[in-house]
């Protein structure tokens, strides 16, 4: 099974958070992401994400990635639960969220531990691929990229 976490990339400022667009610098920084992930193969089969505007267009852009559907689920605009699990066993999911609640995920799907979370920084269009079980601390990191790496 493989998963990529994905953070959204860089938005516009402003006080409704579930309207926030992403700025023109985070489409053009992202398009460039999609391509390099594109060149090392990177694929996938489904891309879930945050019901927030700037996640939903981030997932967006990751459609030359993608042979299959988009799903949004609120449960990505809050920390992982037992209840987000079933939707992430999917072979080449993408997920697109938010900070914290990404880095908890990682933290607790590879170390079983989600307070742990702080200890992976996802900068704004960073990406996290793991390989593993779907389950609390059956999954092991295999690559964290930074958006500076991934342009």
């Amino acid at each position: 099974m493989q998963l990529t976490l994905i953070r959204h990339a860089i938005a516009e400022d402003g006080r409704d958070d579930f309207a926030r667009p992403l700025s023109d610098e985070g489409r053009r920084r992202f398009r460039k992401s999609v391509k390099t992930l594109s060149a090392l193969g990177v694929r996938f089969a489904k891309v879930l994400h945050s019901p927030k505007l700037r996640a939903l267009q981030t997932a967006e852009l990751l459609r030359p990635l993608c042979d299959g559907e988009f799903e949004v689920t609120p449960l990505l605009i809050k920390g992982p639960s037992e209840e987000l699990l079933p939707l992430l066993d999917v072979h080449e999911l993408a997920v697109v969220g938010h900070e914290p609640h990404l880095s908890a995920l990682l933290a607790w799907l590879v170390a079983g531990d989600r307070s742990l979370g702080a200890r992976f920084e996802l900068k704004k269009g960073a990406v996290a691929r793991l390989e593993g079980d779907v389950v609390p601390g059956g999954m092991t990191l295999k690559a964290l990229w930074t958006p500076r790496v991934l342009r």
